[in-house]
């Protein structure tokens, strides 16, 4: 398995990419079609940050060639030069490929993935600047989040007055703590502890066995038809977030088994054996799509929710050799292979509404970038190989 996943990844997925890498000085075009056609070249931050890790991640499992590591280092000073804006002591979400801004600090998760990219990047280099440049990133987010959620730069869903968000505490439990893997200090380990605590606390809701994505502050069902949402692939990615990171720190009273319970139940809850299968976007706690007002398009059956199952679900196996895990990673793969492969253009469909058709509509943010397909590809990747959970952070040190 792990022999055909990399020739997925390197057959199938990147050579999609390779033309889009180009000038690498200009960060790399992300507004793409599934045919690979460049529709616009503008740069969203959120992607160029998230390409860095992939390119990094590659070297560091994949293919040890220099060129992964060249273009990581010229997108994140491409990011550098044009993205960080001192006045708001944050990253810009948006700029022209010639580094213009074009939106400014409109997303914490920018932030999050710019941690996360240049992590990787300095243990895999040894380069201290890009560490010390992810410190500074996170010391800016963890005063941020002291102030009220609804302040919180949060395109494209602003939160509501007294509400607080799930992506938050589960996007930025993982990427401190890779900071912390990665030697940024012991600050950030104990960060990542607090916010991965705090999706248990305070937004797994233990009457309905679901994880609410928007819940009060301190916890509770936020109000309106937002208040009812559950994104079932927020849930299983956040989780095996939990995994690595309780994994490698101790489990603080979550273990494995509770992990996996709670993914068990995400699966099934958001699973549609009624229209052809496929994880829904979002959902309430019978399993059916909420308002579309309430998060965006929620019937659609997205490539990413998927991508994040395959690994959920493989990790679980690794833990527990219950076949549950084994059949639902094999069945997914079956039915990815069949609906997501674009076998003529290469790498996979973004997006199929709930009938499984493709549409060229935006669902958050207009871009596709090399980032949730090949981050799994390559995380499976390293389960199967190393017999071992992937580490926070490749070793670069050992490659160097």
């Amino acid at each position: 398995m792990a022999a055909w996943l990399r020739e997925h990844l390197t057959q199938q997925v990147l050579p999609y990419w390779e033309p889009l890498w180009g000038d690498g000085n200009r960060g790399l075009p992300t507004c793409v079609a599934d045919d690979g056609q460049v529709v616009s070249g503008d740069r969203w931050l959120w992607s160029q940050w998230r390409a860095v890790w992939v390119c990094v991640r590659i070297w560091h499992s994949i293919d040890r060639r220099e060129i992964w590591l060249e273009r990581a280092r010229r997108i994140a000073a491409f990011c550098e030069r044009y993205g960080w804006l001192e006045e708001e002591q944050g990253w810009a979400l948006l700029v022209s490929a010639d580094g213009r801004v074009l939106r400014g600090h409109e997303s914490i998760y920018v932030d999050a993935f710019a941690i996360y990219g240049l992590s990787e990047l300095a243990v895999a280099t040894g380069e201290a600047h890009w560490l010390q440049l992810a410190q500074r990133t996170a010391a800016a987010v963890m005063q941020r989040l002291g102030n009220a959620p609804h302040t919180w730069p949060h395109f494209p869903y602003p939160v509501p007055a007294g509400h607080q968000p799930h992506g938050v505490p589960m996007i930025f439990s993982l990427k401190l703590a890779v900071l912390a893997a990665a030697g940024g200090g012991a600050e950030y380990a104990q960060e990542a502890r607090r916010l991965a605590d705090q999706v248990w606390m305070e937004f797994y809701d233990p009457t309905e066995d679901r994880v609410l994505e928007t819940t009060r502050v301190g916890g509770g069902k936020g109000d309106g038809p937002g208040g009812e949402v559950t994104v079932p692939g927020h849930v299983i990615e956040g989780m095996w977030f939990q995994r690595l990171i309780r994994g490698a720190w101790g489990d603080g009273g979550v273990s494995p088994q509770r992990i996996w319970q709670c993914v068990r139940r995400h699966w099934e809850l958001g699973w549609d054996a009624a229209q052809g299968g496929g994880l829904l976007l979002a959902v309430d706690g019978s399993g059916q799509p909420v308002a579309e007002d309430a998060w965006g398009f929620a019937s659609a059956k997205l490539w990413w929710p998927q991508t994040e199952a395959l690994l959920a679900n493989l990790l679980a196996w690794h833990d527990t050799r219950d076949a549950y895990w084994l059949n639902n990673y094999e069945a997914l793969w079956r039915w990815c292979r069949r609906h997501y492969v674009d076998w003529s253009h290469g790498e996979w469909r973004q997006k199929l509404t709930r009938d499984l058709k493709p549409f060229g509509g935006t669902v958050a943010l207009p871009v596709k970038d090399p980032f949730h397909l090949p981050r799994s590809l390559i995380l499976q990747i390293e389960l199967l190989e190393n017999k071992a959970p992937p580490p926070l952070v490749g070793d670069g040190a050992a490659k160097r």
